[in-house]
């Protein structure tokens, strides 16, 4: 079954890592808004070293090949949407670059202000 969602990343959370009985592993979850008269909001799973190698920004439009998988704990039932390949659209050459806000002014010295006292 070949699983695909696009939308707009709106948010990205926290990564989450821990120790489990295989090793260390580590995780980061993505609110994606899909388009369309209805849209919807689901938040993707990406797991270990594909949160480096797809290096996921707020605002990319992104479709994502998914895996989505329910486990039960305690008699309650969990459902991950598990990203295994993302690619970006077409217009999107890659990760928008960071905010330059330009150099760090330097504080004023003790003579440089123009207050009274």
């Amino acid at each position: 079954m070949d699983l695909k969602i696009t939308g707009t990343v709106r948010q990205v959370l926290e990564e989450v890592s821990g120790e489990g009985r295989n090793g260390p592993w580590r995780k980061q979850e993505y609110v994606l808004e899909t388009e369309g008269s209805y849209p919807r909001t689901v938040c993707l799973v990406v797991w270990g070293d594909n949160i480096d190698q797809f290096a996921i920004r707020t605002g990319e439009r992104i479709t994502a090949s998914i895996d989505v998988q329910s486990r039960e704990y305690n008699g309650r039932w969990y459902t991950d949407v598990k990203a295994w390949k993302v690619e970006r659209d077409s217009g999107t050459a890659g990760p928008p670059p960071l905010p330059d806000d330009g150099p760090i002014p330097e504080p004023p010295g003790e003579d440089d202000d123009d207050l009274p006292f």
